[in-house]
């Protein structure tokens, strides 16, 4: 399975990480941050080469302040401004794999969908606490973009007359509820700076009036913003991720909301600080869609978008009809195989010699691809065939012809002596016109040969061994774009 490296760049720290295709972090690193963008593009470079593998095949990189995800450029930052480096391009020259950037918050939103907090929601507002304030704001499990950078959260006005934000305007919840503001406010109240966020909360256990007021100052304005986001989203959770995120839920507790009309569950996150560089990671793998994994198993519609196409690939007997039904029963995705298609016609004509089994085959795999183009925008199909057959052009040519924009390979294989068993134990089993058993030298040297497409992201399965369903269904809620 092909891996990726996330990293998430903050205010205080620059965190990296070697990600599986499932979230799963392999290795991880951790620098001190700076204001100085070249600077910490050294940082990062130097942790990008310590974590680079073979099988590293994409770097994801989530970035403070305002960032376009699809041009790949940094608009402007507050606490760490890299909006004069060519971050992406200079990373992707240095290590010559893909690059993906986008807003830090985003990418901890795709992993809190994927893996966190967020699963089974739809719609989710979400405000990362930590030196600044980040805002993500996701609907139908697809970030909300706007033209391009929407869902800047930490920049809710909530005092028209408070202190001067690092974006140019006065009185963001970033300048009244974020790590830095309650700093200020400890400071303000005669403490010592060096006061925790824990240690206030003892404080007000035990009664402390001053700390009990430091809590409400650093909370009020963000109950404020969260109600705000709610008015303008209805998102059906908000969370509070970073590495304040679970205080800032705490001290929630002591600024109630109010208004009834605007009134949503707020939970924490669940990933704390490696949520950035585990969306990262899995956006990387994605691509630059930047959409959250999907809740499987409803609809195989989504709302709008391309058509898509899960890819269940291998040569004959090699366990792909399997897997195939496996990820079927698991998501409700209709399940279109040329053996399927083709082989009512072979009963019905009564067989044939092997030349016209591949034609059979030829107009078989169109007939899928047919199917598939005259579905809505936005179906979701797995396709159970051997794409080696045909040229790939033409696959292009069907999937373009088809509408499908966005394809998933999963790699079936096995040895060729336990191909040739199989397709053996089951020669009599199938229609006559397929080939009999003097094609299985000949399936030997194909499994030699054998190669997956390589067309996008891509699982394998080694169909000798239990298929790990849960491992392929958690794989394709990781890469998928968009909700299904």
């Amino acid at each position: 399975m092909p891996l990726s490296i996330g990293i998430d760049i903050g205010g205080t720290n620059l965190r990296a990480a070697r990600i599986s295709g499932t979230g799963e972090i392999l290795e991880r690193l951790s620098e001190k941050s700076a204001p100085d963008p070249q600077l910490v593009l050294s940082r990062i470079a130097g942790m990008v080469r310590r974590l680079d593998t073979s099988e590293v095949s994409a770097i994801g990189i989530g970035v403070p302040g305002r960032v376009d995800a699809h041009r790949r450029a940094v608009l402007s930052g507050g606490y760490v401004n890299l909006a004069s480096v060519s971050l992406a391009q200079r990373l992707e020259d240095m290590a010559g794999k893909p690059v993906v950037i986008d807003n830090d918050c985003n990418m901890a939103l795709v992993a809190e969908m994927a893996l966190g907090a967020g699963r089974g929601h739809d719609d989710i507002a979400m405000f990362t606490i930590g030196t600044g304030i980040g805002g993500a704001v996701a609907q139908d499990r697809r970030i909300l973009r706007g033209r391009a950078t929407a869902g800047q959260l930490g920049h809710i006005t909530v005092d028209v007359n408070g202190e001067t934000c690092a974006c140019g305007r006065r009185g963001c919840v970033e300048t009244t509820s974020s790590g830095t503001a309650l700093g200020r406010h400890i400071a303000r109240a005669g403490l010592r700076p060096d006061l925790s966020v824990d240690q206030l909360f003892a404080r007000d256990a035990a009664g402390d009036i001053q700390a009990r007021a430091i809590l409400e100052a650093w909370a009020t304005p963000l109950r404020a913003a969260i109600d705000t986001s709610v008015a303008l989203f209805d998102p059906d959770l908000v969370l509070l991720g970073g590495g304040l995120g679970r205080a800032a839920h705490k001290a929630l507790g002591r600024a109630p909301a109010l208004a009834p009309w605007y009134q949503c569950p707020v939970e924490p996150a669940q990933l704390g600080d490696e949520a950035g560089v585990i969306g990262a990671g899995l956006q990387a793998l994605a691509g630059t869609d930047m959409a959250p994994a999907p809740i499987l198993g409803r609809s195989f519609v989504q709302t709008g978008g391309a058509r898509r196409a899960v890819l269940v690939n291998g040569i004959p007997a090699s366990g792909k009809s399997t897997v195939s039904r496996g990820i079927a029963d698991r998501t409700g995705w209709p399940l279109l195989a040329l053996d399927t298609i083709k082989n009512p016609f072979l009963e019905v004509l009564g067989g044939g010699d092997r030349a016209f089994n591949r034609t059979l085959g030829r107009a078989s795999y169109q007939a899928i691809w047919s199917v598939v183009g005259e579905a809505p925008a936005g179906s979701t199909f797995i396709v159970d065939a051997w794409f080696g057959f045909q040229p790939r052009e033409l696959l292009e040519d069907h999937l373009r012809n088809a509408g499908v924009e966005q394809t998933f390979e999963i790699w079936c294989h096995a040895p060729g002596e336990v191909l040739a068993e199989r397709y053996g134990a089951r020669l009599g089993q199938r229609p006559a016109g397929h080939p009999g058993a003097a094609y299985i030298p000949e399936l030997i040297e194909l499994a030699g040969r054998a190669e997956p497409l390589r067309r996008g992201p891509l699982f394998d399965v080694d169909t000798t061994k239990p298929i790990d369903f849960d491992a392929i269904i958690a794989w394709l809620r990781a890469m998928m774009p968009g909700g299904v």
